[in-house]
């Protein structure tokens, strides 16, 4: 008997890519938890850590809870976002709300799931428009798909932008 290379099942996420004919490559990343909250551990994978992004939900009074994708490296500049979102002022979602708003937990949001679901305006930081490929939550906690950006960007209707603090 042959044995078959163990294959993670599917998340909704990587459903959706499948029926919209995308491809990605799938990821599990090990957490631990930190103050009740799940985290992932990205050392010892030989993954550059700028290539992976991190999906915040924060609101703002124009537009309501808007998405930024950044590098887990960076820290989203709120003051960007505001302007090229349209807002006076944005603010993060509370960590409460977070479920109740995205459909996800802390470590689980999504900009595939977030725009299937509910349609908010993502942005996405401008550096990830030159790379080949860039890794994304796909929904569960401690696990990632790698995507092409102009993928993930076409599907979810992103836009591109400087959001990131240098």
């Amino acid at each position: 008997m042959r044995k078959k290379k163990k294959q993670l099942s599917k998340t909704l996420v990587e459903k959706i890519l499948d029926k919209q004919k995308v491809t990605y490559t799938q990821l599990a990343f090990p957490t631990t938890e930190v103050h009740n909250v799940a985290q992932m551990k990205v050392e010892h994978l030989n993954i550059n850590e700028h290539l992976i992004y991190k999906t915040l939900v924060l609101s703002g009074k124009q537009t309501g809870p808007i998405i930024g994708v950044v590098p887990i490296d960076c820290h989203l500049d709120e003051k960007k976002l505001s302007q090229i979102s349209g807002n006076k002022k944005i603010a993060m979602v509370p960590l409460k709300n977070l479920v109740a708003t995205t459909g996800y937990e802390h470590g689980a949001n999504t900009p595939i799931g977030i725009w299937e679901q509910s349609h908010y305006p993502i942005y996405i930081d401008q550096q990830a428009e030159t790379e080949s490929f860039i890794y994304v939550s796909s929904g569960k906690i401690g696990r990632s798909i790698q995507i092409n950006p102009q993928d993930l960007q076409r599907i979810t209707e992103a836009t591109f932008a400087d959001i990131s603090e240098d």
